[in-house]
């Protein structure tokens, strides 16, 4: 406790953030050097690493994602293998920054979500929500020798929230503007929108998923190319199509796009049925490949732009585009082909859309340390601020 006590009284912490997210390409680890907390946090990224997954492990994270191919003994045995794998990241990104890793205060992992359950569940005169996270944090801790703070998303649940977004509250650290209402949308697997009014309060603060982000157009494209590829190169494949618009149509039919904010989602949602769904679709209407692909796209494109029309409260002056969807290029033409206001990527303000996620989850670690909550009520619908997570000592 007293080692503990130490890193909170710091007013300079060295920390690293993990991250891997729904697309499940590999970690991101950023080593960040953070003065202060809460409102006076200052954040400074010293390294950024990326640990893709080998084709196995990729492979055996998504049958976990599925009922029928997981089990708990595959549960069990990769919650302590992502472990191995998340402590590798923190070590190397140390070793990128040319710091020991004894030099570093904290580690922030969020984990590798393998199934999130907003939705209340009646069991036994209990409103139940549930998401799990795995990573083990004790083997980080266990190999880094560093305090690890891991398990974010419960604490919120917990407290009546989705568990999602969280990093709506590093957002409004970073981001906040006195002259302009910020809207900062993550296209990672899924999209997410976190909407930051001018000289605001962090309680005015908001945010939700907007449904798929590059999840849907990684799927189609794994399914055209025979798992040849993962993902549209800079939306190459979708640059050669033409939106087919019946099938657009259909598909922003969806409930889920009409649903009132908070909501969260996932690849509970618009995994594998949802794909099979999009392509029983297309084979309907006769959609060639690229269109299916240009289709997929124009999805991610147009519920981001309906969203901000439909649950943005204030007439935003920039968007401004994080994650691995920010290097779509078509989609990217897409989305400022939908929306009237400038439509930015986090590389056009000289940040890093790829460190964005992981360098969240290092303020949200030190915000835990030091005593803080980590969550934003308005945008998780939670009854109250709480501190997120637990720690690995």
């Amino acid at each position: 406790m007293e080692r503990l006590i130490k890193v909170c009284q710091k007013k300079e912490k060295l920390v690293i953030g993990l991250m891997s997210g729904t697309s499940v390409d590999g970690i991101d680890a950023a080593l960040v050097r953070i003065k202060g907390k809460g409102e006076d946090t200052k954040v400074k990224l010293m390294a950024f690493e990326n640990l893709p997954y080998t084709a196995e492990v990729r492979n055996k994270i998504f049958l976990l994602f599925d009922e029928k191919s997981s089990s708990n003994k595959s549960i069990c045995h990769m919650n302590f293998l992502l472990g191995e794998l998340f402590a590798k990241a923190a070590l190397q990104v140390a070793d990128k920054a040319g710091i020991n890793i004894k030099e570093v205060d904290i580690i922030g992992s969020h984990g590798q979500t393998i199934y999130h359950q907003p939705k209340t569940i009646e069991d036994n005169g209990y409103s139940i929500k549930s998401t799990l996270q795995i990573g083990e944090g004790d083997i980080i801790a266990e190999r880094t020798g560093v305090i690890t703070v891991c398990d974010f998303r419960a604490r919120d649940m917990a407290a009546d929230g989705l568990g999602a977004p969280l990093v709506p509250y590093t957002e409004y650290l970073l981001y906040k503007d006195k002259q302009q209402n910020i809207g900062l949308q993550n296209i990672g697997g899924i999209g997410n929108i976190t909407v930051i009014p001018k000289n605001s309060m962090k309680e005015e603060v908001y945010a939700f998923d907007t449904g798929p982000g590059n999840m849907l157009i990684d799927s189609v494209i794994s399914y055209l190319t025979d798992n040849k590829c993962s993902y549209d190169d800079q939306g190459q494949m979708a640059a050669k199509g033409s939106v087919n618009k019946e099938v657009l149509s259909r598909l922003l039919e969806d409930p889920y796009f009409k649903l009132q904010p908070p909501k969260t989602t996932g690849r509970e949602y618009f995994g594998k049925e949802y794909t099979e769904k999009f392509l029983k679709l297309c084979e309907t209407y006769g959609v060639k490949n690229e269109d299916q692909v240009a289709t997929a796209t124009a999805l991610t494109a147009k519920s981001i732009a309906d969203a901000c029309l439909n649950f943005v409260k204030e007439p935003l002056d920039q968007l401004i585009i994080g994650g691995g969807g920010s290097y779509n290029n078509t989609l990217l033409k897409m989305l400022r082909c939908y929306m009237p206001i400038p439509v930015l990527t986090q590389e056009d303000l000289g940040l890093s859309s790829d460190a964005k996620e992981a360098i969240a989850f290092a303020i949200l670690a030190n915000e835990t340390i030091c005593g803080n909550p980590g969550n934003l009520p308005s945008a998780t619908g939670a009854c109250k601020a709480v501190r997120l997570g637990k720690i690995c000592l």
